[in-house]
């Protein structure tokens, strides 16, 4: 039988901190027990902190790569404008124009008007005084004179010839002699008077006169002046210009001329009258193009009779163009050039991205009116970032805002605090 005392240690009370009421020191399998509930404590802690850095660590890397994806803006294109218009250059021209030569040599006896100076159909310009010319008519007069003497001498000889046929007084080759001569004299008084009524003629070009209603738009000569016969081989003495109506010639580029049918209504601007515009219409085409600058030639005409518009002058040309339903219009930003050529960059529905060949119809500034090679269903990119590739993933802005708060981590700096602590 066991001692007393020895039975009252073994089960005497053990504390929480290890003491006994006996005083003796902790059991070996009570040491092992706290060790083990200890470490499997701590393992615990250790697994869930990789656990929870590793989801974190996910989660910060989907956020990452989501970022990396470019957000662009997209847009569908704009229909091209009805009635748009197309801003050419042109020039201003009288619509009608006469230079005037002299057509008799000699010296300018007197000019009547000055450049500025409306003038009549008909009206006197200038005088030429030609005293050569005056005696050649003098000449041809006196010959026509002559060639009427003959004539008449020789009509009545051949009168008398015939008469005496008849008594076989004169032989019958004789009297065809004296026909025959008078045949002559009056072919030779025709040619005299065609001389006479050609020098007459000629005469009446002393007097240069005004060709139609205009202006004198320019003087060359002045009075003692040397004047020189001849259509344009010497300089011109007037100029006389209608300006009631003025032509407008302007260079249509050769895309824009099926666009620009006579009838046309166009609006034109001179810098000298900056906050008036005047309307004009187009009447023709050259049907031709040029090679050098690949353009048509086209006349237009305005009315000028309040005389505020001067012929030979710059004037800015606004033509009104059909809409153009093919057309779509997009943003100037949205153009990529490079070695494909110019592209515009759309987003499929799979959001990828499809560079699509395109030709510009109009570069109407911040937008580009695309004349082919789009649909009014494309997705174009706005503003394309660069390095932007086929088949390349994106992000639309506002769809791609919900996306990102979605898998955005809730506070970035606490995962990385996390982290370090683990």
């Amino acid at each position: 039988m066991s001692p007393p005392d020895s039975n009252l240690a073994a089960v005497a009370p053990v504390y929480s901190d290890g003491r006994n009421t006996s005083g003796a020191p902790p059991s070996r399998r009570a040491l092992r027990l706290g060790a083990v509930i200890i470490g499997g404590l701590a393992l615990l802690v250790v697994v869930g902190g990789l656990i929870t850095r590793a989801e974190e660590s996910a989660q910060l890397r989907d956020w990452t790569e989501a970022q990396a994806v470019p957000t662009v803006s997209v847009a569908a294109p704009g229909d091209a404008a009805a009635g748009g218009a197309l801003d050419l250059p042109g020039r201003l021209e009288a619509y009608a124009r006469a230079p005037i030569y002299a057509r008799v040599s000699g010296y300018l006896k007197s000019w009547k008007y000055d450049i500025g100076a409306p003038v009549k159909a008909g009206a006197l310009l200038a005088e030429i005084d030609a005293p050569d010319l005056d005696q050649q008519l003098a000449q041809a007069e006196a010959d026509l004179s002559t060639a009427q003497a003959n004539l008449t001498l020789s009509t009545s000889t051949a009168q008398r010839w015939q008469s005496m046929l008849g008594t076989n007084a004169v032989s019958k080759q004789e009297v065809d002699e004296k026909t025959g001569d008078l045949a002559a004299k009056q072919a030779l008084v025709k040619a005299a008077r065609a001389n006479v009524d050609r020098l007459r003629a000629t005469e009446a070009f002393k007097r240069i006169v005004a060709p139609f209603d205009g202006i004198v738009t320019a003087r060359q000569t002045d009075i003692g002046a040397l004047i020189q016969a001849g259509g344009g081989g010497g300089p011109e003495l007037f100029e006389v210009s209608d300006v009631s109506k003025l032509r407008v010639y302007v260079n249509v580029p050769q895309n824009y001329v099926p666009r620009v049918p006579p009838g046309t209504p166009a609006r034109i601007t001179v810098p000298e009258h900056p906050n008036k515009t005047y309307a004009a219409t187009v009447e023709s085409s050259s049907q031709s193009v040029v090679a050098a600058s690949g353009t048509t030639l086209m006349q237009l005409a305005v009315d000028n009779s309040a005389r505020e518009l001067l012929p030979g002058s710059y004037a800015s040309v606004q033509l009104e163009l059909p809409h153009d339903a093919s057309a779509l219009n997009v943003p100037a930003s949205a153009l990529i050039f490079d070695a494909q050529g110019l592209r515009v960059a759309t987003v499929d529905g799979s959001d990828h991205v499809r560079l699509k060949l395109v030709t510009i119809g109009r570069d109407l500034g911040s937008t580009v009116e695309i004349s082919s090679g789009l649909t009014p269903q494309d997705r174009v990119i706005q503003t394309p970032p660069d390095g932007l590739a086929e088949g390349s993933v994106v992000r639309i802005a506002g769809n791609a805002a919900r996306a990102l708060a979605d898998e955005r981590p809730r506070d970035t700096q606490s995962v990385k605090s996390k982290n370090e602590r683990s």
